[in-house]
C-alpha cells in the first residue's frame, strides 16, 4: 500500500504528520505504510464534509453501493490477502470476510431505497384538528465512523454503507492496527462513483483523533465499536451528538441435557474459534448441563484438536494469529489462572508469539476472569449447571449482554431463555455467533447502545422530520 495514502480529506488523498507502519501479526513484516494525520488534519476533515451537502439520489446512493460490492467480489483475493496480512487472520476466514462485506453493501443498497415516512391523522383531541402531519427521515450529516482491528473490512461497511444509503457524509477512523483494508474500501467507493467530497478517512492514534472529531462541532453522530472500557470514555466525552455503540461481550452458549450434542459441538467449534476466537460475538462462554457435560467437553476437545494452526496465508490453516504478541500473552495468562482456580485444560493451552492454540477448559470457575472479563482469543471455557434455572443465571451474571445462544429440544426452556437471557439477541439451537444483514444487532449492559444491521443502522443514521399541513 503506497505511503501517499491513509489521509483522505477535501476530497484527495493528502500528506499528513508522519508515517506509519503496518507489520503482520504472523512474520512480523512491514505489510504497509499509511500516512499519520494530525488532529487538527482530522478537524480540517470533519468541517470539509459539513460544508457539503449530497444531492445523490436514493437510486444513485444504490448504484454506488451494488458496484462497489460488485468491485470486491471481483477484487476479492486482493481484498483478502490484505485482511490477512495485516491483522494475522487466516486466509479463507478473510475470504468469508470480504464475501459477507458485498453482502452487507449489496444489502444497504436496497434498504436505502426504502426509507420512509408516514401520514398521520391529528384529530384525536377534543381541538378536533383536522390536519395531516407527515414525517420523513433526513440524514442526520456527519457519521463519525471509529471500527475496531478484527474483522477491518466488514467493521467499517457495517457502517459506512448504511451511512451512504441514509445520504450522510462520513469520516472513517479505522484501527491503526489494521488500516490498509479501510483505506481499500474508500478507494473502492471512489472508484464506484462516490463524489469524493462526502468521506473523509484518517489513521494514527485513536484518542487525540476521535476526541478531536467530536469535539469538533462538525460531527453529527458517532458510531463505535470497541472495547467496552473505551466505549464508556467516549460516551462520557461526546455530548448531545447522537451515539451507537457496539462493545464487548462474553458471550455465552447453553447446553441442556436434551441437547442435539454433534449440532452443539459444531456452533460451539465455529463460534469459540473462527477469527482466531476475535469475534465481539463469537462463544466466549460454554454453560453445560451436567447429564452431558462429559460427552459434550470430549467432542469439543476432539474438533478443536483437529483444527490447524499455521501460516494465515496457506489456505489449509483454521486459525491464524491473534493481533499481537501482547493479545496472545494476555490469553495465556487468562487460562493459567483460570487453572490456576481449578479449570482442566482438555487441548491447546500453547502459545507461540501471537499464535494461541485452540483451548478447551472443563470446570471453570464462574468468576474465573477468563469468563468475566471480554477473552479475544480461541479458547472454549466449559462452565458445568445442574439445571435450567441455573443457566440462567450464570447467564446474566455477566456485565455484558450482547448475543446468546441455546441448544434445547424443549420448546418451554426456548421459550424462556428468549424471555429470561438478558442479552439483545437469543439464538435457539445455534450460537451467538449467528448474524444477517437484516435484522438488528446490538447489546444491553456494558454491550453497548443502539443497533447495527442495514435497516436499523439507517434508522440510527436518520432523524425524523414532520411536516403539518
Amino acid at each position: 500500500m503506497s505511503a501517499e495514502w491513509g489521509l483522505f480529506s477535501g476530497g484527495r488523498w493528502s500528506p499528513g504528520v508522519g508515517v506509519a507502519e503496518v507489520r503482520n501479526p504472523y512474520t512480523d513484516e512491514v505489510v504497509g505504510t499509511v500516512v499519520r494525520a494530525s488532529p487538527e488534519q482530522a478537524l480540517e476533515a470533519a468541517r470539509g464534509l459539513a460544508g457539503v451537502r449530497s444531492e445523490l439520489t436514493a437510486y444513485d446512493r444504490s448504484n454506488i453501493l451494488t458496484a462497489t460490492a460488485e468491485l470486491l467480489h471481483r477484487e476479492r483475493d486482493d481484498f483478502a490477502s490484505t485482511i490477512s496480512q495485516e491483522s494475522g487472520l487466516a486466509i479463507m476466514d478473510a475470504r468469508r470476510e470480504v464475501d459477507r462485506a458485498a453482502t452487507q453493501l449489496r444489502y444497504c443498497a436496497e434498504e436505502g431505497k426504502r426509507i420512509t415516512g408516514e401520514a398521520i391523522r391529528t384529530d384525536v383531541t377534543s381541538a378536533r384538528q383536522r390536519r395531516l402531519a407527515i414525517t420523513t427521515r433526513e440524514p442526520i450529516g456527519v457519521v463519525c465512523a471509529v471500527t475496531p482491528f478484527n474483522r477491518p473490512l466488514n467493521q467499517v461497511v457495517t457502517k459506512v454503507a448504511p451511512a451512504i444509503a441514509a445520504n450522510n457524509r462520513v469520516v472513517v477512523k479505522p484501527s491503526e492496527k489494521t488500516p490498509l483494508s479501510a483505506i481499500r474500501l474508500v478507494d473502492a467507493l471512489l472508484r464506484s462513483g462516490l463524489p469524493p467530497d462526502l468521506i473523509a478517512l484518517v489513521c494514527g492514534e485513536p484518542g487525540e483523533l476521535v476526541d478531536a472529531l467530536i469535539h469538533s462541532g462538525h460531527i453529527d453522530m458517532l458510531t463505535f465499536t470497541g472495547s467496552t472500557r473505551v466505549g464508556r470514555l467516549l460516551a462520557a466525552s461526546a455530548g448531545m451528538i447522537r451515539q451507537t455503540y457496539e462493545l464487548g461481550d462474553s458471550g455465552a452458549l447453553v447446553i441442556m441435557a436434551d441437547a442435539d450434542i454433534p449440532a452443539a459441538v459444531a456452533a460451539a467449534t465455529a463460534g469459540a474459534f473462527a477469527t482466531s476466537g476475535q469475534s465481539c460475538r463469537g462463544v466466549k462462554r460454554i454453560i453445560a448441563h451436567e447429564d452431558v457435560a462429559d460427552e459434550f467437553v470430549r467432542e469439543l476437545a476432539a474438533a478443536a484438536s483437529a483444527l490447524v494452526v499455521g501460516d494465515p496465508g496457506d489456505p489449509a490453516t483454521d486459525i491464524g494469529t491473534l493481533i499481537d504478541r501482547h493479545a496472545a500473552s494476555e490469553v495465556e495468562a487468562r487460562v493459567a489462572r483460570a487453572v490456576a482456580a481449578g479449570a482442566r485444560v482438555l487441548c491447546g493451552a500453547r502459545r507461540v508469539g501471537a499464535q494461541y492454540w485452540p483451548t478447551v477448559l472443563d470446570h471453570v470457575p464462574r468468576d474465573a476472569d477468563l469468563v468475566r472479563l471480554e477473552t479475544f482469543g480461541p479458547t472454549a471455557p466449559v462452565i458445568r449447571v445442574k439445571d435450567f434455572p441455573e443457566a440462567v443465571e450464570v447467564v446474566n451474571d455477566s456485565r455484558y449482554g450482547l448475543q446468546a445462544g441455546i441448544f434445547t429440544n424443549n420448546l418451554e426452556h426456548a421459550r424462556r431463555a428468549a424471555e429470561l437471557f438478558d442479552v439483545g439477541a437469543v439464538v435457539v439451537n445455534g450460537g451467538p455467533q449467528f448474524e444477517s444483514p437484516n435484522i438488528p444487532f446490538g447489546g444491553v449492559k456494558d454491550s453497548g447502545i443502539g443497533r447495527e444491521g442495514a435497516r436499523y443502522a439507517i434508522e440510527e443514521m436518520t432523524r425524523v422530520k414532520t411536516l403539518v399541513i
